[in-house]
């Protein structure tokens, strides 16, 4: 497949399943299969990761200067007595705090994660448990907390939420979004803060594979980088206003019942020997 083609569809599948709780890493496993044996190559990957991060830092732009301005502010005023800060500068110190984790675990285990974890059976098994589990807290999870009721522990236990979605088939925002509800939030304000949240791991992870990919033996193919990085983000950001506004009337069943069925697909074809 051209490889301008495959960047093109690539940034779709990966800007519809990182922020609809369905994971994108899952289907990036599996894509291989499909569409050619080389699209984790660093230039599909960075491009990817880079144009998922723009398009949560553009939807969500007036937040991210909100956060930036009040956050020097008090910290020029305040120090780090965090009591007398305004809530946009706690929100990004709960981010913040909320990217420690998925960092710690990233660190210490991607290359175990990466070698010993990237399996179409482990992906349909994640997606199987994490959509049965996605669906039993969204419908018993409270719907009255708010993204301002954010506290230090609540961020810190959705951030390991995140770290658990390193395992593929997890699903980075279903994990989150799940853990806002089981904390009691609702599915909007889990969904918001799980997109906040994925903006550091994102870039973080986009910077590192660039330096792997400018430092390393693969030549980077910049065109297809560049048009995958695009159109994940304008993708990505349609995708992040779709779920919104869905979340405002609609439960996560439908996204429960799409993982399930992937998983079984991807487990039935492992078992015939398709994978």
């Amino acid at each position: 497949m051209d490889d301008y083609l495959k960047a093109i569809l690539l940034g779709v599948v990966q800007a519809l399943t990182e922020f609809l709780p369905i994971s994108s890493s899952g289907h990036l496993v599996v894509a291989p299969e499909i569409i050619g044996d080389d699209v984790s190559s660093l230039t599909f990957d960075v491009g990817l990761h880079l144009g998922t991060m723009v398009a949560v830092v553009v939807y969500f732009w007036r937040d991210w200067i909100e956060i930036i301005v009040s956050g020097v502010r008090d910290l020029s005023r305040h120090r780090w007595d965090v009591a007398k800060w305004e809530w946009p500068s706690k929100l990004g110190l709960w981010i913040a705090l909320g990217t420690v984790p998925a960092v710690l675990i990233g660190l210490l285990f991607k290359d175990r994660i990466d070698q010993q974890l990237r399996e179409p059976e482990v992906v349909g098994v994640a997606l199987i448990l994490g959509g049965i589990l996605l669906g039993l807290v969204d419908r018993w999870g409270a719907t009255i907390g708010r993204i301002t009721d954010m506290t230090p522990g609540r961020s810190f236990a959705i951030g390991c939420a995140q770290a658990v979605a390193l395992i593929p088939g997890v699903s980075r925002s279903g994990a989150t979004i799940g853990m806002g509800r089981v904390l009691g939030y609702s599915r909007v304000s889990a969904a918001r803060f799980s997109f906040l949240l994925s903006a550091p791991v994102v870039l973080g992870a986009g910077v590192l594979q660039l330096g792997d990919a400018l430092g390393g033996s693969e030549d980077v193919s910049w065109g297809p980088l560049l048009l995958g990085a695009l159109t994940a983000a304008v993708v990505g950001a349609l995708v992040i206003r779709f779920l919104l506004a869905f979340l405002e009337s609609q439960t996560l069943r439908l996204f429960v019942w799409y993982r399930i069925a992937l998983g079984l697909a991807i487990l039935g074809a492992v078992a015939f020997g398709a994978f």
